[in-house]
């Protein structure tokens, strides 16, 4: 972890299993839904839990370690206001995931494989196809299943209520 925290802070990469990987450059519509959904999100949520984006999660510091950077994650307002360098993966209450081209499979399998045994208790993958769509998986069992789905207005009520219109995250305004 040492030489992980002489990387640039900037970085667009994660470590897996010990080995460095350079992130897929985000598509302007990506980074558009990213930065909207957080802001929507740190917005909406009770105020024990905070929204980031773009921010390492330490998902397995054994000797070969795994630091994952979700598009978006929400944690608890302890954990933020700590304002650590990484977030550990116990801080993590939900990650999200946007999918992109060259990353569908990482972003559908790869990565909620990991933080499911991770522990993370909540999952979303959002797809920017048209129609946009959002997936809620919450862990039971240490296995993701289904709890909510939906595209255009949706209404959630995990990890708490919320509702937002999908279709306006990569609006112009």
């Amino acid at each position: 972890m040492n030489e992980w925290d002489a990387t640039p802070e900037d970085k667009d990469l994660e470590l897996v299993d010990g080995v460095l990987h350079v992130l897929t450059a985000s598509t302007p519509l990506h980074q558009k839904a990213r930065s909207r959904l957080a802001y929507w999100l740190d917005e909406r949520l009770p105020d024990d839990l905070v929204a980031f984006h773009n921010v390492d999660v330490v998902i397995d510091d054994s000797n070969r370690p795994t630091v994952r950077k979700p598009d978006i994650v929400v944690v608890t307002a302890e954990a933020a206001d700590r304002n650590p360098q990484r977030f550990d993966v116990r801080d993590v209450v939900l990650a999200v995931e946007i999918v992109s081209p060259g990353s569908e499979r990482v972003d559908r399998v790869t990565k909620p494989t990991q933080y499911a045994k991770a522990g993370i208790a909540h999952y979303w993958l959002i797809e920017l196809a048209d129609p946009i769509s959002l997936t809620a998986f919450e862990l039971v069992d240490g296995i993701y299943e289904l709890v909510e789905d939906g595209v255009g207005e949706v209404k959630l009520t995990r990890p708490a209520p919320l509702s937002f219109d999908l279709d306006a995250l990569t609006r112009r305004r």
